[in-house]
């Protein structure tokens, strides 16, 4: 680990405050994707109902990123998390107070769950986009990594503490807790430094967008981390169908679905410990390629088991290989974009690794009901080789990227 990089991090006071208020958030958040998808299972006791719940968040992400991108480059990124973050406190108190007076719906569960993506689709372009501008350069790597490492914590964290308090407390709890969550970020961002302004401010138009679209797809590393992004997402996504496996494969309850919910983060929480040992492979685009292929494999293997622990075991492991291709998918664009053109590439990628498991969602979904849960997975999971080493052949400029 560069030394000298996480001596500069924990000098940046608004790169701590972030975190802080981002992780705190985070474990809201996490906590609600479990108490939804075991809601609306209990609900419907379809496989096809968590499908269209991937849908139900695709949709308006599709539509908001063509313009949440040029909105995170033009206005100031820390008013548009801020005034999100309002939203979403309201959004989970109507979670909370429809489940409490027992009007909760599926219809509701969805129309809720899409106007929390649409929030996203505007914060997360302009969190990102911000990142570069309050992270010296030579620290963005390491940043990256503890990023990731924070974010995939809260991923077991809030997942495991919503089984335990949706058994113990109910559905409504993790509503209210998460609404809550969120006043950790605008804590944060009020604590924060003004932002640097933008050198090179575009105006909101159909032109400018347009220029965001041309630089990504003549950029090789660009989209082809983007494609990457997608298939691994969108034929790997287990996520959706975990209350299936859990009540019906591995005939467990909601503390064991918090776990395997958990997992994945387990698994990359200890790879980004280890990626400071890996990054000094400097053939990134190979590394990259190899970490796909791995959380494909751990993918299939999960699919087939039948044991609640070696099924713990396989959904870590495929954690592991998905955060080292995260980690590197994100320096490769955040360093190869200039800052006025960050927004509009954040939200195109937005589409990409949001298309990917929220239509993975909807397809694991519909290939479940129509040939049975654990195939459908099964089938995700060699999917995603496949295409991953299609790619590497058609992305050379991806697979030969080395390390400056």
């Amino acid at each position: 680990m560069n030394r000298d990089a996480l001596r500069s991090l924990l000098k940046n006071r608004d790169f701590l405050l972030m975190q802080l208020g981002m992780s705190t958030s985070r474990i809201g958040t996490f906590m609600q994707e479990v108490a939804v998808s075991w809601q609306l299972y209990q609900l419907t006791k379809s496989p096809l109902s968590l499908g269209i719940l991937g849908l139900s968040k695709f949709l308006p992400i599709l539509f908001f990123s063509f313009f949440s991108g040029i909105a995170a480059d033009i206005y100031n990124r820390k008013k548009i998390i801020f005034v999100v973050q309002i939203f979403s406190i309201i959004n989970a108190c109507l979670l909370a107070i429809l489940t409490i007076t027992g009007k909760i719906t599926p219809l509701l569960i969805y129309l809720l769950v899409g106007l929390e993506a649409g929030l996203y689709s505007f914060e997360s372009p302009a969190r990102q986009a911000m990142g570069p501008t309050i992270i010296a350069k030579k620290d963005f790597p390491l940043a990256v990594n503890i990023m990731n490492i924070t974010y995939q914590t809260t991923n077991f964290i809030g997942p495991a503490i919503a089984g335990f308090i949706i058994a113990f407390f109910g559905i409504s709890t993790v509503y209210i807790i998460n609404a809550f969550s969120f006043l950790a970020v605008i804590i944060a961002l009020i604590l924060m430094s003004p932002l640097p302004k933008i050198i090179k401010k575009p105006e909101f138009s159909f032109n400018e967008i347009k220029e965001g679209f041309i630089f990504v797809f003549k950029t090789p590393l660009i989209y082809g981390s983007m494609y990457i992004d997608f298939i691994a997402t969108f034929f790997a996504s287990a996520s959706t169908l975990m209350p299936i496996f859990a009540v019906d494969i591995l005939k467990v309850g909601p503390k064991e679905l918090g776990l395997l919910y958990a997992a994945p983060s387990i698994g990359a929480v200890i790879a980004g410990l280890c990626f400071p040992f890996l990054n000094k492979i400097k053939n990134k685009g190979w590394l990259l390629l190899s970490a796909v292929c791995f959380f494909g494999l751990n993918t299939f293997l999960f699919a087939i088991s039948r044991n609640f622990y070696l099924s713990i075991i396989f959904i870590a492991l495929s954690g592991s290989g998905d955060i080292i291709s995260v980690i590197i998918r994100n320096v490769i664009r955040q360093l190869n974009t200039p800052d006025h053109l960050r927004g509009r590439m954040t939200a195109i990628n937005m589409l990409f690794y949001s298309a990917g498991p929220q239509l993975g969602e909807t397809e694991a979904g519909i290939a479940a009901y129509f040939m049975g849960t654990p195939l459908s997975v099964a089938f995700g999971g060699i999917a995603t080789i496949i295409a991953t080493i299609y790619i590497a052949i058609k992305t050379p400029e991806l697979l030969n990227y080395k390390e400056n």
